[in-house]
């Protein structure tokens, strides 16, 4: 997979041909998506906000993630990641929202819910909000967070189709 940079790269192009803004809605990341998109010059007439929602608290008073939600499923939950990326794009001005919640570890896993275990969220405006699950090595704290920034901005790429592919 290529690296953060290439991919917020592309991320960014693939925003521009759509004529679309993108926000993020980050738990175990930390804000690294929002970072990997906004280290690059020009991103801001792509990127319109970052929220970084690492306690239920500011999940529910930023995105709107109910309380009900996060008690039945927890944090790391498919339905904590749909209503994190639809509420990042409620409360933004952006056509795309990635949302990202899981356990980066070294600690804080459990049998039902490993370290490594990372729930995706995509919001795209006129679509139906989608999740997708995937379990990372336990290969340290960095290493999980850097592979769930790849792997979003991968989602994000897919969905709304790699228009940056060259003649």
């Amino acid at each position: 997979m290529s690296g953060p940079s290439a991919l917020a790269r592309k991320m960014l192009a693939a925003c521009r041909a759509r004529g679309i803004m993108l926000a993020t809605a980050e738990s175990c990341t930390g804000g690294l998506i929002v970072g990997a998109l906004t280290d690059i010059a020009g991103s801001s007439d792509v990127v319109d906000r970052g929220f970084v929602t690492y306690s239920n608290e500011a999940k529910m008073d930023m995105l709107g993630v109910s309380r009900a939600t996060l008690e039945a499923h927890g944090a790391v939950s498919r339905e904590t990641a749909l209503e994190m990326a639809a509420g990042a794009l409620a409360r933004s001005r952006a056509g795309i929202a990635l949302a990202v919640t899981g356990v980066a570890g070294p600690g804080g896993g459990s049998p039902q819910k490993p370290v490594g275990l990372v729930w995706f969220g995509l919001a795209v405006t006129g679509q139906p909000v989608r999740a997708e699950c995937r379990q990372f090595d336990d290969n340290g704290r960095d290493f999980i967070r850097r592979e769930a920034v790849k792997t979003a901005l991968a989602l994000g790429i897919a969905a709304l189709g790699d228009q940056t592919a060259g003649p």
